[in-house]
């Protein structure tokens, strides 16, 4: 299983001035791609690595509706599918992503499109790759889903942004290959649907994956060094956590 960053921010000013880019997560598996959260830039980006979406890709999976998760993902679904021309590319997303006045994902859109709608304890297999919702959790109004990726013999679970509660901790599974946190805040901030450095040492602490790794990161995390945060974390846990930066390929 492989997994290329195509940007790291997190956060309205990292995200939205452009610190660092943004664009979520490609995951490949065999001959299957899936995008994760395709934030502004997705499709931009997506040409930094050795894929074409009407060649490569198969799927693309939202963990919520906001703009730094969702904002190309008309443009990626207009171009994987060839304007409607190429089938089978599937979409995986929240209900309030899909319909009514929060639907980030057009109409038009949806319809080019096998649509899967995430809810917890649902689950699609998506050519070599199994998705797989844990959890359901609020993030300032909309519906946010931490999810699993099985793919031959590896196991990955992202897990996006929120306010850390403990039933997390009853749905995530132990011993995962890897862990993906949107860590976006060093400390916590009790009014703000964030994770941060605490909440992820508390996860890893009790779960124990083999390797952990941290990324959407506020201008707060910047600022600490997130090379030196993960450092911090693995010193805590015991878990060797590596920080994200755009256009990180990594292999688990």
């Amino acid at each position: 299983m492989k997994l290329f960053f195509l940007g790291t921010a997190g956060g309205r000013t990292v995200t939205f001035k452009r610190i660092r880019n943004s664009g979520g997560i490609l995951l490949r598996e065999g001959r299957t791609l899936l995008h994760i959260d395709p934030g502004p830039g997705a499709f931009v980006n997506f040409f930094s690595t050795p894929y074409e979406p009407w060649r490569d890709l198969n799927g693309i999976v939202l963990s919520h509706l906001h703009l730094d998760h969702s904002a190309d993902v008309n443009t990626l679904i207009e171009s994987a599918t060839e304007s409607g021309k190429r089938k089978g590319v599937k979409l995986l997303a929240p209900r309030d992503a899909l319909e009514g006045e929060t639907r980030v994902v057009l109409p038009y859109s949806q319809r080019l499109v096998d649509v899967g709608i995430l809810s917890e304890g649902s689950g699609y297999q998506i050519g070599d790759l199994r998705v797989e919702v844990l959890h359901r959790h609020n993030h300032h109004g909309v519906e946010v889903y931490s999810l699993l990726f099985r793919g031959g013999d590896k196991e990955v679970v992202y897990i996006p942004c929120g306010r850390f509660e403990d039933f997390w901790l009853e749905h995530l599974p132990e011993g995962v290959d890897l862990m993906i946190f949107n860590s976006t805040f060093y400390g916590r901030r009790p009014n703000i649907d964030h994770l941060s450095v605490p909440d992820v040492v508390e996860i890893l602490t009790a779960k124990r994956p083999k390797k952990a790794l941290i990324t959407h990161f506020s201008l707060e995390m910047l600022r600490k060094n997130p090379l030196r945060v993960a450092k911090e974390i693995t010193e805590k846990t015991g878990v060797e956590t590596t920080a994200a930066h755009d256009g990180m390929v990594l292999e688990v």
